[in-house]
């Protein structure tokens, strides 16, 4: 039985039976998107355990969606075998990869004992078992397998996760077995070490293992050395090399303020390999900044927390910094104010300050021609949480830039901003895994603060002071999408940014309209919340308002101010 259900105003969430029609209707989909006879909107297909979450275009109708959806799932009954018939021979169809493994893990002793069974008992069994890739997701790379025997099924993730665990760790825990494609934070129990590696982000397809594949684990020497993990703090990763410029026209990097990042208008396409879309806090403002220098939308830009940088200019260009409110930041060349929110003309060797974000969090600095540094997995932008991209902008960092086209004249401010308004209202739809009624509405007990621990991952909420509401059970994973408002089980709201890893664990007890996705992204600590619920005919339509008004803000040719 398939359940297709709406999953804010830009998803849809399908709930399956099992990993064979989950991998067929995630299949199904894209083979529909390649010969384009899916309906209009639909961008990328993501499978979690007995589900697929499908992204849509929030401008898309997303009942027609659905309703090709429902009627796609009516054959994932039948279309789950032919799937399950397909091998690496014809090339569209599920592979078997052998992994050669050294056990010799921190918790194999342990988890024999859990068992009941000896040592090289657990060694059989694990590689005995014909294994099959369910789903990739928690990081780049990192596969779900299913197909373990009953006892290895039945062993338990650890009480405290790991700070580190290394990449190349094989592992299990909660009915699944795995390899850990990088050293992160992890709370599988660990019985051996590979070498082989299971996501390049310079080598296309990125990751070995995709849905549908058979993996057999077997015993022998991996090709390099995994040190054994410790239970203290992670480690420290050595600093990356300066960036250099290939070009004349670039920007050079003097102070890096407390966080600058490139990004652009994210990833595409490779959720499904476990790799967040990223892309910028507030997708808004930083398509203004690129409008407002005459870039096309998703060219890379520099967004900017608290504080921003000192760029030197190589090579004459046009920049703009834009905040989201009104006299937000503070921009300077060469020491002399010019304001933000303006098209700026920059000579080579002149010197731009941005300075102190006075309203909200983040601004975003565009130049003419974009930031053209390296592509990672098809685009430039830094994600937190996978280590993908440039990282943090550092002292001495040269960016290429693109060839300019022209500039625009002006940016009109925002309409309806109202200066120290608070607490912020966010918008919300009811998430698939939600309340019932509004009596055990966990959102509804509003105000909420925003935490120090907040980044780009996630918003985590707490409730001045309150007791929270217990966030009951966790849910199977299932793929998550920016804006989600998870619940966890101590019942402090986390809204997922645009770094989140692509599935999660937690209910999805609402989800932001895309609207007011801009929002979250300029909300730091301190800063309190409440949300108000909406229809769904209601957020598409303030969706689409909001484009039209952000198309009507940049206007007129540089050095025109007037809309000619």
């Amino acid at each position: 039985m398939s359940r297709v259900a709406p999953y804010g105003d830009s998803a849809v969430l399908v709930d399956v039976d099992d990993v064979a029609s989950a991998l067929w209707l995630a299949t199904a989909i894209d083979e529909a998107r390649r010969a384009r006879t899916s309906v209009a909107g639909i961008e990328d297909a993501v499978i979690g355990f007995h589900s697929v979450v499908v992204h849509v275009d929030p401008a898309a109708p997303l009942e027609l969606v659905e309703q090709w959806l429902s009627g796609l799932v009516t054959g994932a009954g039948a279309g789950r075998h032919a799937a399950g018939r397909q091998t690496a021979t014809t090339g569209d169809g599920p592979r078997r990869v052998d992994i050669a493994v050294t056990f010799d893990g921190p918790d194999l002793a342990e988890v024999a004992a859990d068992t009941g069974c000896t040592v090289s008992a657990v060694v059989e069994q694990l590689c005995r078992a014909e294994l099959q890739v369910a789903f990739v997701g928690f990081a780049p790379g990192f596969p779900y397998l299913v197909g373990l025997p009953p006892e290895l099924a039945s062993v338990r993730r650890r009480t405290s996760p790991r700070p580190s665990v290394p990449a190349g760790s094989v592992a299990v825990g909660g009915g699944f077995a795995s390899v850990y494609p990088r050293a992160t934070p992890g709370g599988w129990r660990l019985l051996g070490r590979t070498g082989t590696r299971l996501f390049d982000p310079e080598q296309p397809p990125y990751a070995l293992l995709r849905p549908g594949d058979r993996v057999r684990f077997s015993v022998g020497a991996g090709d390099r050395e995994v040190e054994t993990p410790a239970d203290a703090a992670r480690p420290v990763a050595p600093p990356r090399p300066t960036v250099r410029a290939t070009g004349h026209r670039f920007i050079e990097v003097l102070d890096p303020g407390l966080l600058s990042l490139v990004e652009d208008g994210g990833r595409r396409s490779v959720t499904g390999l476990g790799v967040p879309r990223a892309g910028p806090a507030d997708p808004a403002t930083m398509r203004l900044a690129n409008r407002l220098v005459g870039n096309p939308d998703g060219c890379a830009a520099i967004e900017v927390t608290a504080s921003g940088p000192t760029l030197r200019v190589s090579g004459d260009a046009h920049l703009g910094a834009v905040a989201s409110y009104p006299d937000g930041l503070e921009v300077r060349i060469d020491g002399y104010p010019v304001g933000a929110d303006v098209v700026v003309p920059v000579r080579h060797g002149q010197v731009v300050t941005v300075g102190r974000i006075r309203r909200g969090l983040r601004a975003y600095v565009a130049v003419s021609g974009g930031i053209e540094t390296p592509l990672v997995v098809g685009s430039r932008s830094t994600d937190l949480l996978s280590g993908l991209g440039l990282g943090p902008l550092m002292a001495g960092d040269q960016l290429d830039l693109g060839p300019p086209s022209r500039p625009h004249g002006q940016l009109s401010p925002p309409l309806g901003v109202t200066p120290g308004h608070r607490p912020t209202v966010i918008r919300v739809l009811t998430g698939p895994h939600g309340p019932r009624s509004s009596e055990d509405d966990p959102l509804a007990a509003g105000p909420w603060t925003v935490g120090d621990a907040s980044n780009r991952i996630g918003l985590r909420l707490s409730g001045h002071g309150r007791p929270p509401s217990p966030g009951g059970a966790e849910i199977p994973p299932t793929g998550m999408i920016t804006g989600a408002i998870q619940l966890p089980p101590d019942g402090n709201p986390i809204i997922l940014m645009p770094d989140h890893a692509t599935t999660g664990g937690y209910r999805v007890v609402a989800c932001v309209i895309a609207a007011d996705l801009p929002l979250l992204g300029q909300l730091g600590p301190g800063d309190t919340v409440t949300f108000t619920a909406v229809d769904r005919p209601a957020a598409r339509r303030w969706y689409l308002e909001r484009e039209r008004l952000l198309a009507a803000r940049v206007t007129g040719w540089f050095p025109t101010e007037a809309a000619t």
